[in-house]
């Protein structure tokens, strides 16, 4: 009997002041990584897909950036 699955864990890369591209607010931005790996008996093994995306603070819209992006905005 094997146990496998996927996990998703959510890293905050930072806190930006941007212009949302929802509501048009220049409010707080939440910048994280969405990392998902591929587990065996609860034990995570390898990653399998990684988004990045920002979040408005504002209206609480979200969007997915490309990982240039996100190292760009990061460096702010």
């Amino acid at each position: 009997m094997l146990i496998f699955g996927l996990r998703t864990v959510t890293h905050r890369l930072g806190v930006l002041t941007l212009l949302c591209r929802n509501c048009g607010n220049t409010a707080a931005q939440v910048l994280s990584r969405r990392v998902t790996k591929f587990s065996l008996f609860f034990v995570p093994l390898f990653p399998v897909r990684t988004k990045y995306g920002v979040q408005c603070t504002f209206c609480g819209a979200s969007c997915d950036v490309s990982k240039d992006e996100a190292d760009r905005l990061a460096v702010r």
